[in-house]
């Protein structure tokens, strides 16, 4: 098959989130080339369909719209410019896609950077979870030229349930910035309220029961407190991503000083977690920081 066919995609970072996204890639009928540092989970996921790609260099190859799933800008810098970074081994006119949550400004930027070598820009983070994204349902937050949306389109499409074009390259990362206040200002005010009911002498399952199907509920709650109650704390999205993302959240208001206080203590909540050794865990582990509370335990 020509590397020139709608199906010559590629996919970096085979988390949480992006090893779902490639396998919607590959349940929509592509064969997503796919790079991982992890050299033994591009493998596995290359087992039942796709290539495992040993280099950036061999994806820029093969691909004509690669999507990044990395953690941040320093790790993005990394795979585009480090060494046998894609930006020196993408084909004119290819498309690179932004997935990461990253400062604004620096999304905007790295469009000219990557026009003066040639290349397309979308910045696209993503929101939606470890499911969504298995089950091809991500919410896709926009930004950039028609001509890279046009190339994009039909990989979006098999992997995102909602698209949202919001204007030029940026716009889709304040979209995020602003959705990630209320999510991890979600996730801290839910912990919270577990905490206190716990210290209070309820049961956490009847609590999180009762919650759910009332007026207090939040998608975070529900989604995030089955953690606590069941004392597992996998990391569908860690601690320490929401010490980076509130930060860039607090970042983006300072630069126009703007007032955030309810961001501002979420994000010392999760500083305080992740300071205690909990930055590993998953986001629900905030709840850690609480003291004199009995948490459940893992079952074994």
């Amino acid at each position: 098959m020509s590397t020139s066919t709608p199906s010559a995609v590629g996919l970096i970072g085979l988390g949480a989130m992006g090893l779902g996204m490639a396998q919607s890639l590959r349940r929509a009928g592509f064969a997503p080339h796919v790079f991982d540092i992890r050299q033994e989970v591009a493998q596995s996921f290359a087992k039942d369909g796709g290539h495992a790609c040993d280099s950036l260099s061999h994806m820029a190859q093969h691909c004509e719209v690669i999507f990044s799933v990395v953690v941040n800008a320093a790790q993005t810098e990394s795979i585009l410019f480090g060494q046998d970074g894609l930006a020196d081994h993408m084909r004119p006119g290819a498309v690179f896609v932004m997935c990461s949550t990253v400062d604004p400004n620096w999304s905007a930027a790295l469009e000219k950077r990557l026009a003066d070598k040639g290349l397309l820009y979308l910045d696209s983070p993503i929101s939606g979870g470890s499911v969504r994204a298995a089950n091809g349902e991500i919410t896709m937050m926009t930004g950039g030229q028609p001509q890279a949306y046009e190339k994009a389109k039909p990989f979006m499409q098999a992997m995102a349930a909602k698209i949202y074009k919001l204007g030029a390259a940026g716009a889709g990362t304040k979209v995020k910035i602003v959705n990630q206040l209320l999510a991890g200002v979600h996730i801290a005010a839910a912990a919270e309220a577990m905490a206190l009911g716990i210290r209070e002498g309820l049961e956490p399952a009847q609590l999180y029961e009762v919650i759910t199907n009332s007026a207090g509920n939040s998608w975070m709650f529900e989604n995030r407190m089955q953690q606590v109650v069941s004392g597992d704390y996998a990391p569908w999205s860690a601690v320490d991503i929401f010490v980076k993302d509130l930060g860039l959240v607090l970042d983006t208001a300072r630069a126009s000083k703007f007032p955030l206080p309810i961001a501002s203590t979420a994000h010392q909540m999760f500083m305080q977690a992740s300071t205690a050794g909990h930055g590993a865990e998953g986001d629900s582990a905030v709840i850690k920081i609480f003291p004199g509370i009995n948490l459940p335990k893992k079952s074994s």
